[in-house]
């Protein structure tokens, strides 16, 4: 047997050992293996770049465990197909547009491609996206007040009825963890849905933005209906044709990509 199949054999069985137990440490991999935890970092990350498992500090998760993972972690997930979407999410904004941005990974994965457009002003609940937009000084950055999540490194409540109703929002970009016809948007903190249900009646444009696999997925929470949803920004990988046919026909603009 030869070192590459030797290789991708073990690797195979260390994804198999993770999936059955949800999630395993470095450790406890290295000893089950019998190799290195330098060895197992590197498998690992192969798996990992494939999309086949997550990575924490000195631990790897199953893709099927579904807890709130911290922001970290989640951004790992479906990093390419996020930054498609975050490029395409991009083209939508102008010079001088007012816009919002959640606290998802995919909504954050949009400001690179933002950056060098003029006189933006972001509102934002995302210390992330907050951080992120320090070296642009022509970027007005606006935080709503209010407690810290810290799985999603965000604000959540009160948002500031009083400060924000006086703001003209062109468009709002909000991540989910799901998506039907019969729930709209869905996700699983109710701190952020609260936060996102309040900051979509403000925006004049609704863009929705999540990776293929959360379609025909429902969350625990509703932040915005069929209704209310302007545009929806996903990849085309593991997007259902059917749905994305019946809610085309339900007047909402899908770009895929």
């Amino acid at each position: 047997m030869g070192k590459e199949h030797r290789l991708a054999e073990r690797r195979q069985q260390v994804l198999a050992a993770i999936e059955k137990a949800g999630q395993l440490s470095v450790a406890a991999l290295s000893a089950q293996f019998d190799v290195s935890e330098v060895t197992i970092r590197q498998d690992l990350q192969a798996l990992s770049e494939q999309g086949l498992l997550l990575r924490t500090r000195g631990r790897a998760f199953a893709t099927n465990v579904m807890p709130e993972f911290s922001f970290d972690v989640r951004q790992q997930q479906r990093a390419a197909q996020k930054a498609r979407i975050g490029q395409a999410a991009a083209r939508l904004v102008s010079y001088g547009d007012t816009i919002f941005l959640d606290a998802s990974t995919t909504a954050n994965a949009i400001i690179p491609y933002i950056k060098d457009i003029p006189e933006l002003t972001i509102i934002t609940n995302s210390l992330k996206a907050a951080m992120s937009l320090l070296d642009t000084p022509q970027i007005q950055v606006i935080l709503p007040g209010g407690h810290l999540c810290r799985e999603s490194i965000s604000l959540v409540l009160p948002t500031q009825d009083n400060v924000l109703g006086e703001i003209n929002i062109q468009m709002g970009f909000f991540g989910a963890r799901g998506l039907t016809i019969e729930e709209g948007l869905t996700d699983v903190n109710l701190n952020e849905v609260a936060m996102k249900r309040a900051m979509v009646t403000r925006c004049r444009r609704v863009v929705g933005v999540l990776d293929s696999r959360k379609w025909g997925k429902v969350a625990a929470s509703t932040f915005a209906t069929l209704a209310q949803i302007d545009t929806l920004i996903s990849d085309q990988e593991e997007a259902p044709t059917d749905l994305v046919n019946q809610i085309q026909k339900q007047q909402v603009e899908v770009i895929l990509v």
